[in-house]
Formats: structure tokens, C-alpha cells, sequence
């Protein structure tokens, strides 16, 4: 049996300001087409269809119209909530997008109650199993491993454990007839982060070790972290990455769903299909006269200009006439003073959070992992509240 394996399509993310949702179509309209022109029995979608908890109604539309598009071709489709989204709605609509044959997982269950999603592969008729992990906070970990493995929290305190506790249960109904697929949302340790992930939801305590997916899983599909890549694994792991580049972070990643093959006696066989829809993101670095000599040569592209050269008045407006895709100018460190004055950012690393957290602490001499733990917890909480409202 085929399936398609995507996540992390942030509907509704806008950049600097920039309505990207015509983009987004485009790429959704392209996954669309691979799906169907790869005549795939299932696509599997690891989490993360909008950039937030409270997506707009254009956005919700153009994720529904999708996923019917394609359940419409008789392809079965599966989804889980990610970090960003809000699992509760998807909960909401999960009886009525069962309807229109589209299986949506908002919080995690047990195998017994709906947690592994059961179907016969259209074009073999093999049976297919997915064990469904959405997105867990540190918190509704602990509650979904004393919910679905009957494990007490207090003994057991480790993210990656009380993980680890409900794929066990999930696995445990996986049989050596079927295809058996596992898809999470979550960070496994030794992944590289595309570039646009929310820092608080993916390290910290946020991470699990990909030992703890069986050696009998076929094919282990995330969603998550944006780069497209492989996790040394005793079973396949993969994530496929975003299928554009969410922010400049991501601006060189490569953009892909991935097409898998797989059989009940025989290790998955992944391919990588190139999604070529989404806008590029470019960086780049120069006086205004070189940024500005050859406009029509970024194409398309969105752009973030570095100026190597003093500021002057009215030079944002001259850039911003000449480049009319340049969506964030930033002043070159050796000429922050100058750029300071002209109301212009200066090009700097971003720091997480939790990393100005730290200095602080570093700065006033509190060395407790108790303070970091309280900071990364009230800041997850936040970043969640936040996203809700």
C-alpha cells in the first residue's frame, strides 16, 4: 500500500505582516495533485495544519475543502493536532468530519478507544494500522499516561517515559498481518529544528529518544520539527518537514511530502516528492545600491535585507519602493549606531526565551533547575493561552 506522509502546514501563518494564504493554497492545491497522481491509499497529516489555536475562517476553509478534496478520492485521511493547533475543536468536529470520512485526533486515546486508527488499504486491501499521538504538554502527558496505561504520575516524571507509556499501549494493538504505522507530534532528541518551531513546546523537557518506537512499527510519520529528515531508529523514523518555508529560519530547507510504500512483511520504502508551490525566503546582504541594482533577479521571493552601510533618512522607503518583497531590513552590527537612529533593526541571532531566561539567571546568581523549570512551564502555558485567544 502507498501513503502520503505531510505535517507542519501552518495555514493562516503570515510573515512581517504578509498575507501568505494565496501561497498557502498553492501548496495545499500541489499535495493535493501528488496525492491523487500517486493514486495513495491514505494521507497521514503529523500535526500542525494552522499557525494557531484560533485560525481564521479563510484558513479553516482552506484546510477543510482539502482534506475533503481528497477524501472525496477515496484516499483515507488522517489527521492529529499539533502544538499549534487547538485539540479540543478538533474534537469538536471529530463525528462530523467522520462523516465526510476524514479521521481526526485532537487529544490522545487508548488503543481500546479509537487511538489506532483501523482501515483495509483501497488498491491491496492489507489492513493498516496508525497508532495517533497528537501534541502532549508536559502536563496532559502525565494525564494521558494515567489514563491510557494506568500509570501513577508520581512515579513517573519523565516526559519521555509517560510517552513512551502510551505508545505502548497503542503498539500493543499493532498485529503482524497489517501495516503497522505510528504518527506523533513531538521532538525526538538528536533532531534538527527547520527554523520556525515555538522553542517552548519543542526542547526543554519537550524531547523523547526515538528508542522508544518498536522494532515492529513499518513506518513512524512526524510532525513538528520543519526540516525534512531521517532519525536513526531500530524502525523508520521520519519527519517530512514543512512543505514551505514558514520563516527566514527555514529559507534554505527542502520543502517535500514523502511517499511511502509498505507491505505487512517488508521495511517501508520512503521517496521524497518536491512541493515547489511555496515562495521562496531569501537573505541578503549589501549597500542599498547593490541590493537595489537587479531587482527582477530575486524572482519571487520574500526578502530580508542586511545593510552594510550607514543609515540615512528615507532610506527604508527607497528600499522598500525598490524591493517591494523585502518584508524586513535590518542594519548590519558594524553600523548598528547609525541604523539605531533610523528606526531600523539591527541583524542580531535570535535568543529563545528561554535562553534570556537563563542569562538572567547566569547574570544575578541563581543556579536552581527548580526557577527553569517553573519559567518553562508558566512560558509554555502562556504561549498556549496566548495562541487561544
Amino acid at each position: 500500500m502507498k501513503f502520503l506522509h505531510t505535517s507542519d502546514w501552518h495555514i493562516g501563518k503570515t510573515l512581517k505582516g504578509r498575507n501568505r494564504l494565496e501561497e498557502q493554497t498553492g501548496v495545499l492545491q500541489e499535495i493535493t495533485q501528488i496525492a491523487i497522481g500517486h493514486d495513495v491509499d491514505a494521507v497521514l497529516i503529523a500535526g500542525d495544519l494552522y499557525e494557531n489555536a484560533a485560525p481564521t475562517a479563510d484558513a479553516q476553509r482552506l484546510v477543510v475543502r482539502t482534506l475533503l478534496r481528497l477524501a472525496k478520492q477515496g484516499i483515507e485521511v488522517i489527521v492529529i493536532a499539533g502544538n499549534h493547533d487547538h485539540g479540543a475543536t478538533f474534537e469538536a468536529y471529530r463525528p462530523l468530519m467522520n462523516v465526510a470520512g476524514i479521521h481526526v485526533h485532537g487529544q490522545a486515546r487508548a488503543a481500546s478507544k479509537g487511538g489506532v486508527h483501523t482501515f483495509r488499504a483501497k488498491s491491496t486491501d492489507e489492513p493498516v494500522n496508525v497508532a495517533v499521538l497528537p501534541f502532549l504538554s508536559q502536563r496532559y502527558a502525565v494525564r494521558a499516561a494515567e489514563i491510557i496505561a494506568n500509570t501513577p504520575s508520581q512515579n513517573v516524571g519523565a516526559y519521555d517515559q509517560l510517552v513512551r507509556d502510551v505508545l505502548a499501549n497503542l503498539t500493543g494493538a499493532f498485529t503482524p498481518d497489517a501495516v503497522n504505522i505510528i504518527m506523533a507530534h513531538l521532538t525526538c532528541t538528536g533532531g534538527i529544528f527547520g527554523g520556525g518551531e515555538r522553542p517552548a513546546q519543542s526542547i526543554m523537557e519537550y524531547h523523547v529518544p526515538a528508542a522508544i518506537f518498536p522494532v515492529d512499527a513499518h513506518y513512524v510519520a512526524l510532525g513538528h520539527l520543519h526540516r525534512r529528515q531521517h532519525i536513526p531508529a531500530a524502525c523508520p523514523v521520519h519527519y517530512s518537514g514543512s512543505p514551505y518555508a514558514i520563516d527566514f529560519g527555514e529559507q534554505n530547507n527542502t520543502h517535500v511530502v514523502c511517499l511511502v510504500e509498505a507491505t505487512p512483511g517488508t521495511p517501508a520504502q520512503i521517496t521524497d516528492i518536491p512541493v515547489t508551490a511555496g515562495r521562496g525566503l531569501r537573505t541578503v546582504e549589501g549597500t542599498v545600491a547593490q541590493l537595489t541594482a537587479d531587482p527582477a533577479g530575486y524572482g519571487e521571493d520574500y526578502l530580508r535585507l542586511v545593510i552594510t552601510q550607514p543609515a540615512y533618512a528615507g532610506m527604508r522607503d527607497d528600499l522598500y519602493e525598490a524591493l517591494p518583497n523585502a518584508l524586513q531590513i535590518l542594519i548590519h552590527p558594524d553600523h548598528a549606531s547609525t541604523g539605531a537612529t533610523a528606526g531600523i533593526g539591527v541583524h542580531q541571532p535570535v535568543r529563545t526565551p528561554a535562553q534570556l531566561f537563563a542569562d538572567y539567571c547566569d547574570s544575578v546568581g541563581v543556579k536552581d533547575d527548580r526557577v527553569t523549570d517553573l519559567f518553562n512551564r508558566l512560558h509554555d502555558d502562556l504561549t498556549r493561552s496566548t495562541a487561544r485567544s
